[in-house]
């Protein structure tokens, strides 16, 4: 597949090139920061742009079979670019016919147990949140073929393929790796995850299998 990775400099966006080269795919990098790149030998091309600016996006997106987006919100001060890049980003793709998404969101905007961690994070964090909420709602409201990947504490572990996945708040969630959100945003623009659909990731609870 042709798949165009929109902040692709970030720590999920290097593991998803890694993973997408190892998988075979051709891969465009999207990014403010072409320098911080680690390697760029097996890349089919590297546009350097803001992800809010469509003329931009459109360079890095045409002719791509897939789009993979892991810009996030930043800490309580910002910058907060999820919902910005997310408008620019639906409203290109439609109009280029690149119609599969796979975008990362947060946990903690659907998680309610356990309750005093969640209720603290939303607190800290709440314009951080509220402009990954926005993204969702453009995202969700787009006509796109799109899946939102709700990530957890993240962790700088080698993937571990033991990932739990659901469309329901986790009962106990727990930390999984920058390498394992990688891979499942891969499976989902490969077409292994149900279209149109806002999965929530957890790792795999000790003794258990996902």
């Amino acid at each position: 597949m042709n798949i165009t990775v929109i902040g692709s400099t970030g720590r999920i966006g290097q593991h998803v090139l890694a993973e997408g080269l190892r998988r075979g795919h051709r891969l465009t990098a999207f990014t403010r920061r072409p320098a911080e790149l680690r390697d760029t030998s097996g890349l089919a091309a590297v546009v350097t742009g803001d992800g809010q600016d469509p003329n931009a996006l459109r360079s890095a997106i045409t002719g791509a079979d897939a789009v993979i987006a892991t810009v996030g919100s930043t800490g309580r001060k910002g910058p907060h670019p999820t919902a910005g890049v997310a408008r620019a980003l639906t409203s290109t793709m439609i109009e280029l016919g690149v119609r599969r998404l796979a975008i990362i969101s947060a946990y903690p905007i659907v998680g309610t147990k356990p309750w005093l961690p969640m209720a603290l994070l939303r607190r800290a964090l709440a314009d951080a949140y509220a402009d990954v909420s926005k993204m969702e709602r453009i995202v969700s409201g787009s006509d796109l073929d799109w899946n939102i990947l709700r990530l957890n504490r993240l962790t700088d572990k080698p993937a571990s393929g033991r990932l739990r996945m659901s469309t329901e708040p986790f009962d106990k969630p727990s930390a999984h790796s920058r390498a394992d959100a990688a891979s499942a945003l891969l499976d989902a623009v490969e077409g292994r995850t149900t279209r149109k659909t806002a999965i929530n990731l957890a790792g795999a609870l000790p003794n258990t299998h996902p």
